[in-house]
């Protein structure tokens, strides 16, 4: 009878799961203000905010950019400890991406036919492999991006504690 309920349990949790738009995250609509006034969810995860460290494998690029980035995502206050994956395959695919943008900027120097296309063994032309890469890496970073706010049009969606607080000239006056 136990096995019934934690399968009508589970039921109910795959059913949450819809399509069209992610839902905002719990932390941003607070922190945004809540514009729907709708019920927040009273059983998400929660996790403290922190820094976690990188990852040994990243490559230098990556680390650079881990660098730069961790601390204001954890001073914007979105950065956990289980979040470290994720903003890591951001830091990677950022790294992969510099490392093809270079390589490509190499070939434009020394190719013929400015590094962006192939001529194969057979006489045809084909796109330079890096470009594929940089295209992959470039696409994947701005997927991850979105979901850590670091996008403009991702921001413009999301308000910090400051950003939205107007003074008031008249508060003197209040009790």
């Amino acid at each position: 009878m136990q096995s019934t309920s934690i399968q009508a349990e589970r039921l109910i949790v795959c059913n949450k799961m819809t399509a069209g738009r992610k839902p905002k995250p719990t932390a941003l609509k607070i922190i945004s203000g809540n514009a729907g006034k709708r019920k927040l969810p009273e059983f998400e995860p929660k996790f403290d905010i922190s820094q976690p460290t990188p990852p040994s494998f990243l490559n230098d690029d990556a680390k650079v950019e881990w660098g730069r980035m961790s601390g204001l995502l954890y001073g914007a206050g979105v950065m956990t400890e289980a979040d470290r994956a994720v903003f890591a395959a951001y830091c990677q695919a950022y790294g992969v991406w510099a490392q093809a943008e270079r390589e490509i900027a190499k070939l434009q120097e020394t190719s013929v036919l400015n590094g962006l296309i192939l001529k194969t063994k057979d006489g045809n032309y084909i796109q330079q492999p890096m470009l594929g890469i940089a295209n992959k890496a470039r696409a994947d970073m701005v997927k991850y991006a979105v979901e850590f706010g670091m996008t403009a049009s991702s921001r413009s969606r999301i308000e910090t504690n400051g950003s939205s607080k107007k003074t008031n000239p008249f508060a003197q006056f209040d009790d």
